[in-house]
């Protein structure tokens, strides 16, 4: 092999790396998924608080869906806002309203949040965060929380990943009704039972 057919392969080599390092975190980037009100809503599985599948096809069609993402189990926000949806649920479910909270928490911790605060609807686990993106919301790294489960005891949850806090509700006709982006904890059922009061009159 003489020398230039040696620098020739080097090269090829080399460019052959470069492209390989260039493009694949390129293609291993999925676009960022947007939602809008009147957009098909994503067909989706996941498990829920009892450790059991979950799949939003047995549930869509049959009564309206609100599918509310939230940081974590055991925080501030997101204790008040659990509570707000606990209380209003039996006015939610006359309505023909199901809720569902989706965070990255683990199942165990979930079942702890449930049984703290009685929740009376179910609770999903998306801890790789593939959920959330489905729906575009935003996901950065998990934490840790130290809080106190139903009996008072000291205990220490961690959660893989951290969602944002939004929320949606899917119609019967499996389209997205509402969005909301910027919610506020003590106001997303009020807001949220609003909205389906007047999709009832409609």
């Amino acid at each position: 092999m003489t020398t230039a057919t040696r620098w020739m392969a080097i090269l090829t080599i080399i460019g052959g790396l470069a492209l390989a390092m260039f493009s694949e975190p390129a293609a291993a980037d999925e676009p960022k998924v947007e939602l809008q009100v009147g957009a098909t809503a994503p067909v989706f599985e996941a498990v829920d608080d009892l450790g059991q599948p979950w799949k939003s096809t047995d549930h869509v069609g049959k009564k309206y869906l609100v599918v509310y993402f939230y940081p974590g189990d055991f925080t501030p926000g997101c204790t008040r806002q659990a509570q707000s949806f606990r209380d209003a649920m039996n006015m939610l479910s006359d309505e023909g309203v199901e809720v569902v909270g989706v965070s990255g928490d683990a199942v165990p911790t979930h079942q702890m949040f449930k049984q703290a605060q009685k929740l009376n609807f179910t609770l999903l686990s998306d801890d790789s965060g593939q959920l959330a993106a489905m729906f575009g919301v935003p996901v950065g790294k998990g934490a840790e929380v130290k809080t106190k489960d139903a009996d008072g005891h000291p205990i220490t949850v961690k959660r893989a990943v951290t969602a944002g806090r939004w929320t949606f509700v899917i119609g019967k006709d499996g389209r997205i009704v509402y969005k909301n982006t910027k919610v506020d904890p003590l106001k997303d059922s009020k807001e949220v039972a609003d909205l389906i009061d007047q999709l009832n009159k409609q």
